[in-house]
């Protein structure tokens, strides 16, 4: 990663210090919930202070985030993968402001070596089939596709 002025100068697991910061950019990822719903997962995570789901954080030295990782161990079917548990990307998101600076390349190195101290021999993500720049960034970081699949439902 470059270290460039106001740039992250490390990238660290997440903790309660990061918890505002977090939750803002959590929000951005996944706008259909609250700030106060992120937080409130985030200090459930961070009190668990488990390896089955952390979060890896690029703090810059003012304090505010310029982008988090999510992880967490699957133990049941993880598609396209055939060993357990399995070191599953929940979520990476980088404000837009730090984007192709090296900091998603640093979350997700973070993330990897924490799942390979974990034992684990495969990582996973996914993507909505319709994210295309998301499919472009797992295949830079070195994903390839395991499989395509739609969801149906119905009420009851």
């Amino acid at each position: 990663m470059r270290k460039e002025p106001g740039l992250p100068l490390a990238i660290v697991r997440g903790c309660a210090e990061h918890l505002r910061e977090w939750s803002r950019l959590r929000a951005a990822l996944w706008p259909s919930h609250s700030n106060g719903y992120h937080a409130d997962e985030l200090n459930s995570m961070i009190t668990r202070n488990s390896d089955e789901a952390f979060g890896i954080v690029a703090p810059l030295p003012d304090g505010v985030l310029a982008g988090f990782a999510e992880a967490s161990l699957r133990h049941d079917y993880v598609n396209g993968c055939s060993s357990s548990p399995v070191l599953f990307l929940e979520g990476i998101y980088v404000e837009p402001a730090y984007r192709r600076q090296g900091i998603g390349r640093g979350l997700f190195d973070a993330v990897r070596s924490a799942g390979k101290a974990l034992g684990c021999v495969e990582f996973a993500s996914d993507a909505s089939i319709d994210n295309i720049e998301s499919h472009l960034f797992h295949r830079a970081l070195g994903f390839e596709e395991a499989e395509r699949v739609v969801f149906f439902r119905q009420s009851l």
